[in-house]
């Protein structure tokens, strides 16, 4: 047994779980606040104290103290402090001994929830599962007392900032504030000048990130305005870690989220200018934003659409959601997007991210935008330092919770005074999130050399304005569970708390009774989630009676039921209807593959029309490049193309670049799929590149052609694909609601169906392969029907038995006429025609009810089959017609379709 491990359990056995953990659990690094023992640790001796000059410069946070260590010293085996004795002692019956089971189903539990998080500085790639710690951070009911009351207090001090920034501008006339740090940020929105918000509240969620100091104290360190992120973390994180310690959490009496949820809604409902019910909508940058799980998350549970800037359009001044059923007001707006991305006509020309005309929607007040635009400038770290005097000015108060000391290098005094003590001190970008300033990661000066500082300072005093400097603090750590070495131990880390105020009511806000710890990596000493930090839930405890409201409606009516029925955008439609195609496509080639690589590795391969019949359908499907030899020709040269181009993901057309597509468009709609069903989508990605790298590098190349002389590798990772794809194709048909995204994802998958096979008919026929007995039951096996066929006709093998099945059999999902008749009755179902109507569209398919065995096979071989040609060739070419009808009408909303709906 590992020896941690075992003295783990051994003094288990002797002592309580709170003891147990304290005498395992090293303490806080020196100077630094230990959460679970809940004193501060002595800073080493002889090192001074960092980031506390002694003469404030004016104008700036002097009126907060200086934060100074605890005086009694943290004993390693120091009792833990109240509340998280009270976590250990209601661990469960197998108390720590249970923790690394935990540990790993929690793990799994994110896992096969699929919550990510895009860190743009992994080098393993772009997306990586969430990283949430096992225990929580817990906030006794007296330190969240100040907390609430200074985050509230802010939350006013910020909505009045930004109404005095956008309307009277006394801060800046009366010198409370620097015209640069207001009209001279890139934050500032100068056509938002004038405009009066819904409900004269600018701000509806404001996010201050907190850290305890040595003193035990809560500082705030900065303040987040324009689109703060967390709020749906924290609910993932908080169901994950509640769902791990259940009795801990019910004994601990810790305060419920979803009545703040629920305040927010009604308090933007309520502040909406107009509609009843208001129709209210989140707004995404789209699937490639580090926290598109959180805006998908989040989405889902207010109940509320959500969508991209591409989805919306503006109209009249009023802002519209493009659905399938026509163009939808909308009437509020949470938008997770940064504001100069908002509006290319007055905004960045090149956002491709927002919406054209979305400021004149709020400028004439037909929109409630949340938080409203133009309070980047809020977020520069330049103005904490200012914010006392604001307080006293706007508010008639004192801040309840102070910042560290700043100073805006801006000011010659303030910088004169900090450049000496660059060393103990934070350098941060003044102005962020604009290329035309200063942009840089925070520097610790206690991290630099004489001839850094040197550098910086340098700098500090060529462009002063660019350059904030902060006091450095040691924040507060709290015990984390840590199985990098056996079994797991507790270790502690650094932590920040972002805690979220959000608006309940027309300038009215309270404060959500939880937030998300976010935790420094092992080395280092900024929390940051970018930087390959992780997260943690906040526990905040109550004296009184925990709230339980959910959001589940005990009373629930039609007309309220129907409300929580999100709308389908044209463009989720859209990438439904190309994820259909996109997995029929890959079916199809992967079929076509298998079908062709096991002819070619058979004996018998005699018949010339059976090579030119595969050949044609390799071209025609893009499994091999247009410059290959014939197959006829070259067999083998055909065979390593083909084999070669399957793992081409960037310019083929093949299996590989098919499956990269199924993955894009998922993406898009990702929060429509279940978590099992974007796994398998990712999976069977991951595994078919994998495999096919794998071969490669085995056969000594470098790239896929090396793959290209593995014939039977080849086989077999189509088979597994196969599989994969077979698994989508269940996720799809079985466990999806049959709304009208579903509805457009089948027609795809149809519309592909029906173009593939129509097509490889067509070019049977035309090249008479279906005529030779190979080429026949090649014929057979694509439409995936060989079983059937031979159980129902033996050894028949002529031209009425194929078009019996394959054209004609109603019953069977791959022939013709299930197909088509399959996909005239969803198109009318989608324009909303009842059951047995069929609309305009529908008619553009051939009707399978007028298809007769004797017309079709009536003028036999000597004539070509001339009706059977026929039909194929307008089974084929009206797939291709109702496609791009569909395009029309659903997706671009162009003509006819440019109707309003619920207005």
């Amino acid at each position: 047994m590992d020896p941690l491990n075992e003295s783990l359990f051994d003094a288990q056995s002797l002592e309580s779980p709170a003891e147990v953990a304290s005498s395992l659990a090293p303490p806080a690094a020196p100077g630094h606040f230990d959460e679970l023992r809940g004193i501060g640790t002595p800073a080493p001796t002889g090192v001074p104290r960092l980031g506390v000059p002694s003469q404030p410069a004016p104008l700036h946070d002097a009126s907060a103290p200086a934060p100074t260590p605890a005086e009694a010293p943290a004993d390693e085996r120091a009792p833990a402090a109240p509340h998280w004795a009270d976590f250990f002692e209601h661990l469960g019956t197998e108390g720590f001994a249970d923790l690394p089971r935990r540990a790993v189903s929690l793990q799994r539990q994110i896992r096969d929830n699929g919550v990510t998080y895009n860190v743009y500085a992994d080098n393993d790639g772009p997306q990586r599962p969430w990283s949430l710690d096992l225990f929580p951070l817990i906030v006794p009911p007296e330190s969240w007392a100040k907390i609430e009351a200074g985050v509230l207090q802010r939350a006013r001090l910020l909505n009045r900032m930004m109404a005095d920034a956008y309307g009277p501008r006394q801060m800046v006339e009366e010198g409370l504030l620097p015209p640069a740090l207001v009209r001279g940020n890139p934050g500032y929105l100068r056509p938002m000048h004038g405009v009066r918000p819904p409900g004269d509240t600018w701000l509806h969620i404001a996010a201050m990130d907190l850290a305890r100091g040595p003193d035990g104290n809560w500082w705030v360190l900065s303040q987040r305005t324009q689109a703060p992120s967390g709020l749906g973390y924290l609910l993932e994180n908080r169901l994950a870690i509640a769902r791990q310690f259940p009795q801990a959490f019910e004994a601990l009496h810790v305060q419920r989220l979803a009545a703040t949820y629920h305040a927010m809604m009604e308090g933007l409902q309520q502040m909406c200018p107009a509609g009843q019910p208001p129709h209210i909508v989140l707004l995404t940058p789209g699937p490639y934003n580090e926290t598109y799980f959180e805006h998908a998350y989040l989405a889902r549970y207010l109940g509320i659409a959500l969508v991209e800037g591409n989805d919306l359009t503006v109209r009249d001044q009023r802002l519209y959601l493009k659905t399938l059923q026509g163009l939808r007001p909308v009437h509020g707006l949470i938008k997770r997007l940064d504001d100069q991305f908002l509006d290319p006509l007055e905004l960045r020309p090149d956002s491709t991210l927002g919406v054209p005309g979305l400021l004149q929607a709020v400028r004439a007040g037909n929109v409630l935008v949340a938080n409203m635009p133009g309070s980047a400038w809020l977020e520069s770290p330049a103005l904490l330092g200012f914010m006392p005097a604001l307080s006293r000015r706007l508010l008639g108060e004192k801040l309840l919770l102070p910042a560290l000391p700043t100073w805006w290098c801006g000011e010659r005094a303030a910088m004169e005074a900090v450049l000496p003590q660059l060393n103990g001190c934070t350098i941060k970008p003044t102005y962020t999130g604009d290329d035309g300033h200063a942009a840089f990661e925070t520097v610790l000066g206690s991290r630099m050399g004489r001839r850094e500082l040197d550098e910086w300072a340098g700098r500090i005093v060529r462009e002063g304005d660019e350059y904030t400097v902060q006091g450095y603090l040691p924040i507060s750590q709290m015990p984390t569970w840590t199985q990098d070495r056996g079994p797991g131990h507790i270790t502690p880390r650094s932590v920040l708390l972002r805690v979220f105020a959000v608006s309940d009511g027309p300038q009215s806000w309270r404060v959500l009774p939880g937030g998300l710890a976010r935790l420094a990596g092992a080395d280092a000493q900024i929390a940051s989630m970018q930087r390959g930090g992780s997260s943690a839930d906040v526990w905040v405890q109550t004296d009184g009676e925990v709230d339980r409201t959910t959001l589940l409606q005990s009373h629930a009516t039609p007309a309220s039921l129907a409300r929580h029925r999100a709308p389908v955008t044209s463009r989720a439609a859209e990438n439904m209807y190309w994820l259909g195609r996109y997995t029929e496509r890959a079916e199809n080639a992967v079929r076509l593959a298998r079908l062709t690589l096991d002819l070619l590795g058979g004996e018998d391969l005699s018949s010339p029309a059976l090579l030119t019949w595969l050949h044609d359908m390799a071209l025609r499907n893009a499994l091999v490049p247009r410059e290959v030899p014939s197959l006829p020709r070259s067999r083998r040269v055909f065979e390593r193309a083909l084999i070669a181009e399957l793992a081409d993901i960037d310019d083929g057309g093949s299996v590989g670049y098919s499956l990269r597509c199924v993955r894009q468009s998922a993406a898009a709609v990702r929060e429509r799929l279940s978590p099992d069903h974007w796994n398998q989508i990712v999976r069977a990605e991951a595994e078919f590149i994998r495999r096919s790298t794998e071969q490669a590098a085995e056969r000594g190349g470098t790239g896929v052609a090396a793959f290209g002389y593995a014939s039977a590798a080849a086989l077999r990772m189509l088979e597994s694909t196969s599989t994969a794809l077979s698994a989508m194709t269940g996720a799809q048909t079985d466990r999806m609601t049959r709304d009208d995204a579903w509805r457009l994802l089948s027609i795809g998958r149809h519309i592909e169906r029906l173009a593939f096979l129509s097509g490889a008919l067509t070019a049977g026929f035309r090249i008479g392969s279906v005529h030779d007995v190979s080429g026949f039951e090649a014929m057979i096996a694509l439409f995936d029907s060989t079983i059937t066929f031979h159980a129902r006709y033996q050894q028949r093998r002529d031209v009425a038995t194929m078009v019996d099945l394959l054209v004609l059999d109603g019953d069977n999902p791959r022939s013709l006429a299930w197909v088509t008749q399959t996909l005239r009755g969803r198109i009318a179902r989608l324009a909303g025609s009842a059951p047995g109507k069929l609309t305009a569209l529908s008619h553009e398919l051939p009707d399978p009810a007028t298809w007769t065995l004797e017309h079709l096979c009536d003028a036999g071989p000597d004539a070509g089959y001339a009706a059977l040609m026929q039909l194929l060739e307008t089974c084929e070419t009206a797939a291709y017609h109702v496609s791009d009808a569909i395009g029309i009408r659903y997706f671009t909303l162009t003509s006819e379709s440019l109707r309003s709906v619920g207005a």
